[in-house]
């Protein structure tokens, strides 16, 4: 889950932008193309919690952000026993979940301008080729200021539910999510057309 900056002095918060999301990336590949058992998803588990602690967040965060992903977990998971069996499903779960929650743990220790400085720096070079780095920073800047608003569709939508009586469940949410994230979208397209920035 893309999550807010939280203000701490741990090595990880003091880390730059740049090396960060470098190891991030790497990180990422090495789990997807190596972490293939329970006990290779588990041994990376438990060093991610120990970033998590590294940074002063607390294993109470860890347990947040699991909540948080509880979602991501029960579809990644239902949709792959179709077709795999529960053990290899369960192994690409884990390696997606460590995946989010190491995103996160980078977004939790780097202010948001700092992510987004050392993208379009290390971009800067695909100008050659016609990437327009600030137009992807600002890409990027709109994606993580809008995945929170959507997640507060989500906790109004489930509010409302629950004030009607009903027991709020995935196929009732997700047309009336998907519907006002249209309209926030086109909200949006239109405050960036009057702005010149389309």
């Amino acid at each position: 889950m893309i999550a807010l900056y939280r203000p701490g002095t741990s090595i990880v918060h003091r880390l730059p932008a740049g090396p960060k999301l470098i190891a991030l990336m790497l990180l990422a590949i090495a789990i997807t193309v190596f972490a293939t058992t329970a006990w290779a998803i588990a041994g990376i588990g438990v060093l991610v919690v120990a970033g998590y602690l590294a940074a002063g967040l607390g294993p109470l965060e860890v347990l947040r952000q699991l909540v948080a992903l509880r979602w991501i977990v029960a579809i990644t998971l239902v949709t792959q026993v179709i077709f795999l069996p529960l053990p290899v499903a369960a192994t690409n779960t884990g390696r997606v979940v460590t995946v989010v929650l190491l995103a996160t743990l980078v977004t939790l220790t780097t202010r948001t301008s700092a992510l987004l400085d050392a993208v379009e720096r290390g971009l800067g070079p695909l100008r050659r080729i016609g990437v327009d780095p600030a137009r992807v920073g600002l890409l990027l800047a709109m994606t993580i200021t809008v995945v929170p608003v959507i997640a507060g569709f989500a906790a109004n939508i489930r509010a409302a539910q629950r004030a009607r009586g009903a027991t709020p469940r995935l196929r009732f949410l997700a047309m009336p999510l998907l519907v006002m994230s249209l309209k926030h979208a086109d909200d949006l397209a239109d405050a960036l057309i009057a702005r010149g920035a389309e």
